[in-house]
């Protein structure tokens, strides 16, 4: 989000902290709810002109389906349309809304009485951008949800749904053994059925589920739910030659895509705006240059610099922002978040060391040696990254509890490793994003801490676009020891009662592993995985609540994961950007309903 998740890769999915750039969306860059702007404007809109983006990394994969992290998402924002997703609106933007959807279901007018089956019409109008455009389908639904467990790279969201779904757990073991040939793949999706969604006409799709979730609508934001073209069964799923062979069916269209160097979008004319209540599209293009320091973009977006509107997963240098705060900037926006990010994760399934990371009263050791506060004061201070001590942010719906399992104790540090025999200490190497200030500085206060426990920590430097798809997303990375630690990020997949997009895709043991889950460091709990399995087909929301604490409690005891903090997410825009409304589920301001001041028109 949304791997920031990534999104997750949400976030998702989908989806993070915006001062490290850390996400997933699920997976997270970074996070926020507050959908405040910075500039929002009662001036008219303008339509025309150029919006230039400027990053220093790149979206996981061009492939709506696949892609789990926040800034993926955010680039699908311009092209790809969901069922339901969160508008642009203030105080609105973690309400989900129909996007291709005609309205939203309630119990009698769409959702049966026992809450299990769900039946959405497709709206009218939303087309392909194919020679001739057509009429986006059922069908197509069933489609991209099909292909969200391909053998090739499925969906790393996967855990949300897959035992949710009638029938999708046993879809996709079959699908595993299908083949992973383009061919093999669309052969097995034509011919096999999934008894949990299917498409009664091409206007109507029908899921069912294996039990009530009140949460499903918001579920079906995440772009892993949005409709597939017949035409991507030419392609492997995420892969390069998909990238460069997209259809639209949003208002815009991908001109051109080289991987982490630029990304162009212009109009898509098959788009109608009678179809689409949620973006506007006032910009006639969309360039985002991948290639530009996060200190380099703040400063030209800040200088008024005529290539420099926004951000894309650049975000205001943790550095800077007690300047930008104290002269209270007007472009300068704090969101909140539901979020854990950043969070250092411990692979479990390290062979270095002996193995040590194994072992919870280990972790449970660098937990008292790691100092919470240190970290949190690098990457902005407590005012913008309140501290989290556990799994649940405070502003997730069921189950979050304030405790603290593991206070800042360095002489209690060195007795549990001496007690684990590693008294002579250990030498961990420490994943991180070298281009992120944020994910840097953090790294820098984790070196310096354990080093007073005797830990030497070694740091493996990754560029943004390749820490999840090369490192996290990989287990046999995880197994060969590349890394010990990775300083990664994690915010909701959905807004509202959303406990579930925590734990079942970061601590729900096997099912949870990459690349079907975002469980980067093989954590396998027999007593997690009944509490989540508890929580997760509770009756009621407060026989949920229960189970989530009690999860929670057992994640922290067992130590595979050391969060830090919940924290705002600051975005930064240029002044010429007005209209600007923050996304949490895209973890910025969103492209496709800003406008550019006449006189600043891009270029």
């Amino acid at each position: 989000m949304t791997p920031t998740t990534r999104r997750t890769r949400q976030v998702a999915v989908v989806a993070g902290l915006a001062t490290a750039s850390l996400g997933l969306t699920a997976c997270a860059g970074s996070s926020g709810t507050s959908g405040r702007s910075s500039s929002s404007s009662s001036a008219a809109a303008v339509k025309g002109g150029t919006l230039n983006m400027l990053g220093s990394g790149d979206v996981d994969y061009m492939d709506p389906n696949i892609s789990y992290y926040s800034i993926g998402y955010l680039g699908l924002r311009m092209w790809s349309r969901q069922l339901f997703t969160y508008p642009a609106v203030n105080g609105q933007t973690t309400k989900a809304v129909p996007d291709i959807a005609t309205t939203m279901p309630t119990e009698g007018n769409g959702i049966s009485a026992d809450g299990k089956t769900y039946t959405i019409k497709i709206r009218q109008g939303v087309k392909w951008d194919t020679s001739p455009a057509r009429q986006v389908t059922a069908q197509d639904v069933v489609r991209g949800v099909k292909r969200t467990c391909n053998p090739v790279q499925p969906f790393g969201g996967l855990p949300d749904y897959e035992s949710l779904i009638v029938g999708m757990q046993s879809f996709c073991d079959g699908f595993a053994k299908a083949g992973k040939t383009p061919k093999a793949m669309a052969d097995y999706m034509d011919k096999t059925q999934l008894p949990g969604v299917t498409a009664t006409d091409d206007e109507t799709v029908v899921f069912k589920l294996a039990h009530p979730a009140s949460y499903f609508v918001d579920m079906l934001t995440m772009p892993a739910f949005s409709p597939s073209p017949v035409e991507y069964d030419k392609y492997a799923p995420a892969s390069s030659d998909l990238a460069q062979h997209t259809v639209s069916d949003g208002p815009y269209k991908v001109q051109s895509y080289k991987a982490t160097k630029n990304i162009t979008f212009v109009r898509n004319p098959a788009w109608d705006a009678a179809s689409d209540p949620v973006r506007k599209a006032y910009v006639d293009k969309i360039v985002i240059n991948e290639t530009v320091s996060q200190d380099s973009a703040q400063q030209q977006l800040q200088t008024g610099t005529a290539s420099a509107d926004m951000e894309f997963d650049n975000f205001p240098p943790a550095s800077q922002l007690p300047g930008l705060l104290a002269k209270k900037d007007p472009n300068l926006n704090l969101g909140e978040t539901a979020s854990t990010n950043p969070y250092l994760v411990f692979n479990t399934a390290s062979p270095n060391n002996g193995g040590a990371l194994a072992k919870a009263k280990v972790r449970q050791a660098l937990s008292y040696a790691i100092n919470r506060s240190n970290i949190i004061q690098v990457l902005g201070g407590p005012k913008i990254d309140p501290p989290l001590t556990h799994v649940l942010p405070s502003d997730v719906v069921g189950g979050e509890n304030n405790f603290d399992l593991y206070p800042y104790d360095l002489s209690k540090a060195k007795q549990m490793l001496a007690d684990a025999g590693l008294s002579k200490g250990l030498t961990l190497k420490v994943l991180y994003r070298n281009a992120s200030e944020g994910s840097s500085k953090a790294f820098q206060t984790v070196q310096q801490d354990l080093s007073k426990a005797g830990i030497k920590v070694v740091g493996v430097a990754s560029p943004n676009a390749d820490f999840y798809t090369k490192y996290l997303e990989v287990p046999s990375v995880a197994k060969r020891g590349v890394w010990d630690v990775a300083v990664a990020g994690w915010g909701a997949d959905w807004y509202g009662n959303s406990a579930l997009s925590f734990f079942n895709p970061l601590f729900s043991g096997k099912a949870s592993f990459p690349p079907v889950g975002s469980n980067f460091g093989l954590y396998d709990s027999s007593a997690t995985n009944a509490l989540i399995q508890q929580a997760a087909s509770a009756k009621t929301e407060s026989d949920a609540a229960t189970a989530w604490a009690a999860a929670d409690k057992q994640v922290m005891q067992d130590a595979p994961f050391y969060p830090l903090t919940n924290p705002t997410q600051p975005n930064y825009h240029a002044a010429q950007v007005k209209g600007a409304v923050y996304v949490p589920a895209i973890q910025n301001f969103d492209p496709t309903n800003v406008w550019l001041s006449p006189d600043k028109q891009g270029g």
